[in-house]
C-alpha cells in the first residue's frame, strides 16, 4: 500500500505528452507497488509483521530523507515533524494490518480489498467538508458493492479476522491521506521520508513492546523480500509517485490503483501458486469500476482528488 498525502495536489500541472521519465515512473509504479503484496507475504515468513513494517519504514525513511538533505532540501521544521508524527503512524498502521492479514489471506485477495482505498478516501473527505459530488456516489456505490461481494461471497470467510484487518487497513490509509491535507507536512520526498521515519519508530516500538524479536538472521528469501520492500517498494515507489504527481494529471498518476491488483493476482498465481476465485475477480471488476468512475470525473474539486491521494499499499 503506497502514496499518502505527501504532495499538495493543487501543484500538479498536466502535460499533453509523456516523456521517457514519465513512462518509466508509471511502469515502475504499476509493477513495483503491485508486487509488494507478494513481497510482504514472502517476508513475513521470516520476519514478524510488526517488526517488518517498523524496520522497513524507518530504514527507507532515513535513506530517503537523508538523500534529500544531501541534495540541499531543508530538514522538516518542528511543526512539520509533529504533523508527520500524526500521519506517519496511521499510514504505517495500514501496512502493518496488511502484513498481519497476509498471514492468512493471499496477496492477490489482499490487493483486491486494498483497491477500495480511493472509495473510502472519497467518503472520509466528507468529514473534512468535501463530500463527494452527486455523480461520485454512483462510483462509490458500485465499488462498495464489490467490497460487499468479497465479504459476503465467501472469499474472506475462511479468514474473517484477516478480512477485518484488511478493511481497517483501508480506513487507516484513507484517514491518513485525507487528514494529511489539513496538516503542515513537508512537501515532496522529504515529506515521504519524515512520515516513514515517524511511522517506523512507532511500529518498531510497538513490535518490541509486543515481544517481536529476531532470534536468528532470516532465511535468504524473506530477507531479500525485505530488502526489496525497502528499496523498491518504498524508495523507488514513492519517488516515482511524486515525480508523476508533479508532471502528469492526477488521474493518470492514480491509475496504479487499477493496475496493482491485477499485477498482484498474476504474480501470486505465477510465483506463490495462489488461486483467486471467479467471485473475487467479479468483485475486483466492481471495485476498479467504482474507483475509475470516482477518479476520472471531471468535476471533482481540486481540493479533494479522491483517487490521486492514495498510494503502496499500502498500502504496501
Amino acid at each position: 500500500m503506497q502514496g499518502p498525502s505527501i504532495v499538495d495536489m493543487s501543484m500538479n500541472q498536466e502535460r499533453s505528452e509523456l516523456g521517457v521519465q514519465e513512462w518509466t515512473a508509471l511502469l515502475l509504479l504499476y509493477f513495483v507497488w503491485g508486487s509488494t503484496y507478494l513481497a510482504i507475504r514472502i517476508a513475513i515468513a521470516g520476519i514478524p509483521p510488526l517488526l517488518l513494517v517498523g524496520a522497513r519504514y524507518l530504514i527507507a525513511g532515513v535513506l530517503l530523507a537523508g538523500t534529500m538533505r544531501l541534495l540541499g532540501k531543508p530538514w522538516p521544521t518542528r511543526a512539520e515533524w509533529k504533523a508527520a508524527a500524526c500521519i506517519g503512524p496511521l499510514l504505517a498502521a495500514a501496512n502493518a494490518l496488511v502484513s498481519l492479514a497476509e498471514v492468512t489471506v493471499t496477496s492477490g485477495l489482499t490487493a483486491v480489498v486494498v483497491a477500495s482505498v480511493p472509495l473510502w478516501i472519497a467518503l472520509l473527505a466528507g468529514l473534512f467538508g468535501k463530500w463527494p459530488q452527486k455523480g461520485d456516489w454512483v462510483g462509490l456505490g458500485i465499488g462498495l458493492v464489490g467490497v460487499g461481494v468479497l465479504n459476503f461471497g465467501g472469499d474472506l470467510r475462511g479468514s474473517p479476522m484477516g478480512g477485518v484487518l484488511l478493511v481497517v487497513s483501508t480506513w487507516c490509509w484513507a484517514l491518513g491521506s485525507v487528514w494529511g491535507r489539513s496538516l503542515p507536512l513537508p512537501r515532496g520526498l522529504m515529506g515521504s521520508g519524515a512520515q516513514m521515519i515517524t511511522g517506523g519508530v512507532f511500529f518498531l516500538t510497538t513490535a518490541f513492546l509486543h515481544g517481536d524479536r529476531l532470534h536468528a538472521l532470516p532465511a535468504r528469501t524473506p530477507l531479500l523480500a525485505f530488502v526489496y520492500l525497502v528499496f523498491a517498494g518504498s524508495i523507488v515507489g514513492f519517488s516515482s509517485y511524486v515525480l508523476l504527481l508533479e508532471r502528469v494529471r492526477p488521474t493518470l498518476a492514480a491509475s496504479y490503483a487499477y493496475v496493482n491488483p491485477i499485477v498482484a493476482v498474476v504474480l501470486g498465481g505465477l510465483i506463490a501458486d495462489e488461486r483467486i476465485s471467479p467471485n473475487a475477480i467479479f468483485a475486483m471488476a466492481l471495485i476498479l469500476a467504482g474507483v475509475a468512475i470516482v477518479a476520472t470525473r471531471k468535476n471533482v474539486p481540486a481540493s479533494a482528488p479522491a483517487a490521486a491521494k492514495v498510494p503502496e499499499a499500502p498500502r504496501s
